[in-house]
């Protein structure tokens, strides 16, 4: 569950396979499930407050819990993320170092539905399969749809169903973690569920968070959703060969950007067409070197005073 939407509600299904909500003891499974459900307060709070400052505007995000949900006080809010988000963050550290120790890197793909994340993660896989052992965990409320295009790339790909879940969290990584056939020194991608707003506040234990802006969705949302910029180590500009007929501003999407992150980088790409994709493949690259020699270095001195 996530306070900004109560989320988590629904059921899980992994490859098809219901995760049952109770504990688990099968020894394949590192990790217990993450608790969630629905809360009920009867503390009286506001239900939104004028913004002097935006004439207009009726702002539900004020307040030390920064949303809102009716019935709840904002105190009882963030107990209740602080909550999550302490549990989610230990499965998180669990699924980093498991990454760590093999030396893979893992990427956290984030968008809005319709960005072009999976036809972006096909192409990355066409030019980085000869390199690279990759791996995929697919992230969608229902459907399996985008795995199997990302299966008849010839990569393995788990398909996650969050059924009425907004994002992934690190519990339901770490048991993808266990049911794929990931090899050492590898390249995992995670596309998350189409969503600007919650998979921000959800570490997976990646090595970094990639969010991707197409040009078709207008420069400001940056600032409209600040939270999944501001987590984000690297923005992917998409759909680059359509700026022709579009009044997109480059410039302007990519100041909002770095107005919310300053220094964030930004790479224009098109996907289809294969513009700047040889920068995000450079870049993939240079990650998954990291990776190896972190682990290799580890693994060095595990044996040398182990």
């Amino acid at each position: 569950m996530c306070t900004t939407c109560g989320c988590g509600v629904g059921q899980t299904r992994i490859n098809g396979k219901t995760v049952q909500s109770q504990q688990r003891t099968d020894a394949s499974l590192r990790f217990r499930p993450l608790q969630s459900g629905h809360v009920h307060s009867h503390e009286h709070v506001p239900s939104s407050v004028a913004n002097p400052q935006t004439p207009g505007t009726i702002d539900f995000g004020v307040g030390i819990a920064g949303t809102h949900a009716p019935g709840m006080s904002q105190t009882r809010m963030v107990k209740i993320e602080r909550d999550i988000l302490a549990k989610n963050n230990q499965y998180a550290d669990e699924n980093r170092q498991y990454l760590a120790e093999r030396g893979i890197f893992a990427l956290n793909l984030v968008s809005s539905p319709g960005s072009g994340k999976t036809t972006l993660l096909v192409k990355t896989i066409e030019m980085l399969r000869d390199r690279f052992p990759i791996a995929v965990i697919e992230g969608d409320q229902q459907t399996d749809h985008d795995a199997a295009r990302i299966r008849a790339t010839g990569v393995p790909a788990l398909q996650i169903n969050t059924g009425k879940g907004c994002h992934l969290d690190a519990h339901m990584i770490g048991q993808a973690l266990q049911q794929l056939p990931l090899q050492q020194n590898s390249l995992l991608f995670i596309e998350n569920v189409g969503n600007l707003v919650c998979p921000s506040g959800f570490d997976l234990g990646e090595a970094h968070k990639v969010v991707i802006l197409s040009v078709t969705e207008g420069e400001d949302k940056p600032l409209k959703y600040p939270d999944m910029f501001h987590a984000a180590d690297l923005m992917l500009l998409n759909k680059c060969d359509l700026l022709p007929y579009l009044t997109f501003d480059v410039n302007q999407a990519i100041a909002y950007a770095q107005r919310i992150h300053p220094g964030l980088p930004v790479m224009q790409i098109s996907a289809t067409k294969g513009s700047g994709m040889q920068e995000w493949i450079d870049w993939i690259m240079a990650g998954c070197h990291r990776a190896a020699a972190i682990s290799h270095t580890a693994q060095a001195l595990d044996s040398r005073f182990g």
